[in-house]
């Protein structure tokens, strides 16, 4: 029988929450955050700070996306204590506005830097933060 680890179980948190974006799935993401403190950056927005704003910013995101999937590498878990810390790249894919009604429009790539932030409870890991920043694009004049 093999039990398992800590870091194995945060990174199996991490995922349910790339997997609840990935199917717009609200109920899903309100099970994944922590109550009470929480915070969230996604790239280009301010500091969201609350579950209900957090949730809020996820329910608009997933209501105004079409298509949306993450390919996550360089994940790195940190477990200390009842505290642990995961750094990944979100490979993201995602589908723009479509021209015509009824298509779905070009997908689009992006690259972002994630630090995603659990804490143990007796539910499992929660997450207590996520700040998502955008990787730019690196010009081939510099």
């Amino acid at each position: 029988m093999t039990s398992v680890t800590d870091s194995e179980q945060v990174e199996q948190a991490n995922t349910a929450l790339y997997e609840a974006m990935e199917r717009g799935d609200h109920a899903a993401m309100e099970r994944l955050w922590l109550h009470g403190d929480v915070s969230c950056v996604h790239p280009g927005w301010p500091v969201l700070r609350g579950r209900g704003e957090v949730l809020r910013s996820y329910a608009l995101i997933m209501a105004n996306t079409e298509y949306i999937q993450f390919f996550l590498t360089d994940v790195e878990v940190s477990v200390s204590a009842d505290t642990a810390l995961v750094t990944c790249t979100e490979n993201i894919l995602s589908g723009a506005p479509a021209e015509e009604e009824g298509q779905l429009g070009p997908l689009i790539g992006q690259l972002v830097v994630a630090t995603n932030v659990f804490q143990r409870t007796p539910e499992g890991w929660k997450l207590w933060s996520h700040h998502g920043s955008p990787v730019l694009a690196e010009n081939e004049e510099e």
